[in-house]
Parts: structure tokens; C-alpha cells; sequence
């Protein structure tokens, strides 16, 4: 049996630890000494606990244990809401994409940080869908599979239109850009005629109202 107090070190020691840490890491903390008996020990001690000491190849840490995950994800689901400028490249991007930040900026008139696009790939709801072929090759942005399910939607198809939004009152303060991408959008697609591929978004439909005002909220909410 470990002495008590090397137990209680081991213990904070890997409380304090912000990754799985090796028998020979931990006992670098404690003068060097064999630590693996105070390891077993308190392996033994929280079983069946709240929180568990676990081993992973060589490395030990604390962790909740795995039926209460769940409850663990609930508590640190965070409300993160979109700045303006994300939520006017958000609707930008799924109105008119595949699209690249030049072309982001001719439509919004302001120049996009790429910070604001960072934050919408780091949601999942944006990625990078290759580069346009001309000069410069710069990298263009489309909407992801985590886009369509966080707004509740079926396919691109299923964004509203402008008149639906002014209806629901959510245009504002986005209307001139999304007026200019859905127009120039709308452009392109009389141009393409009836060729356009059925999955790059084809006409702008209906909606679930609930989806629409999560889709378009000034203030827009993250998962």
C-alpha cells in the first residue's frame, strides 16, 4: 500500500495535469519515487465515481466517466452569437456559393477579415471547395452538410427568397448584400439555363418558418 501522502501528491498532481501524463512525468513531480502503486490505488478508488482515473497506453489522467458523458456535454454547451460581419458572409456564401473573399467584398462593399471566415469554418458551417481558375487561384468557399442540419434544412433549395424575409422581418441589416447575391445569383442561373446541377441549390423555395429565423437572425446563433 502507497503511503498516504504520495497518494494525495499523485492525485493533484494529475488534477493539475492538462494532459495524460506518464508514470516517470508524474514521478518527476514527487522526488523521483515509484509512483505506480499510488496509481493503483486510486484507480481502485474511483471506480464506480463521477470521475475516473484511467490508463491509456502509458499514460494516466482523470476523465468523467463514460455513462455520464452525456450530462458532461449538456453543461458546456456554449451559446456563441455571430458578428454582423460573419452572419452578411454566412448568408453570402449560401446564396452564392461557391464563392471567394474578393467576391465577397465586391458584394458586401467592405473588405471581409479573414477571421470572420475562420469563425464560420471553425462552426463547420463553411469550407474551403477549391480555388477559382484565374489569376491568383484564390481559394473559394461553399456551405457544408452542417450548415443544412444546424439551419434545418433539406438542401440549399430550401432557403427562403427575399419576400419570405422581409415578411419574417429579417433582412435587416443584411438585405443589400443578400439582394445582391440573390440577384447575381438569379443572373447566373438565366445565363446557365436549365443546366445547372440540381445539387448546387437550383431555385430558392420555402422553408421551415423556425429554421428561417434561426438561418438569418441579425444575431445568429452558434451550436
Amino acid at each position: 500500500m502507497a503511503r498516504p501522502d504520495l497518494v494525495r501528491g499523485v492525485e493533484a498532481v494529475l488534477f493539475a495535469a492538462t494532459e495524460p501524463m506518464s508514470v516517470q512525468d508524474i514521478a518527476e513531480h514527487l522526488g523521483g519515487e515509484d509512483v505506480t502503486p499510488a496509481l493503483r490505488e486510486l484507480e481502485a478508488h474511483y471506480e464506480g465515481r463521477g470521475i475516473e482515473l484511467v490508463r491509456r497506453g502509458q499514460h494516466w489522467h482523470f476523465q468523467t466517466a463514460a455513462d455520464l458523458a452525456s450530462l458532461l456535454r449538456r453543461e458546456r454547451e456554449e451559446v456563441r452569437r455571430l458578428s454582423r460581419a460573419a452572419t452578411e458572409c454566412l448568408a453570402i456564401i449560401a446564396y452564392h456559393e461557391p464563392v471567394s473573399r474578393a467576391e465577397i467584398r465586391s458584394i458586401r462593399g467592405v473588405q471581409t477579415a479573414k477571421g470572420t471566415l475562420d469563425v464560420l469554418m471553425e462552426a463547420g458551417w463553411i469550407r474551403a471547395a477549391g480555388r477559382r481558375e484565374v489569376p491568383g487561384r484564390p481559394v473559394i468557399y461553399a456551405t457544408t452538410p452542417a450548415f443544412l442540419t444546424h439551419f434545418g434544412l433539406q438542401s440549399r433549395r430550401d432557403l427562403p427568397g427575399l419576400a419570405e424575409l422581409r415578411a419574417a422581418g429579417l433582412l435587416d441589416p443584411v438585405e443589400e448584400a443578400m439582394e445582391r447575391a440573390m440577384g447575381e445569383r438569379a443572373m447566373g442561373e438565366r445565363e446557365a439555363g436549365d443546366g445547372d446541377d440540381a445539387g448546387d441549390g437550383g431555385n430558392i423555395g420555402r422553408t421551415d418558418p423556425n429554421a428561417r429565423t434561426a438561418a438569418l437572425d441579425n444575431d445568429g446563433e452558434s451550436a
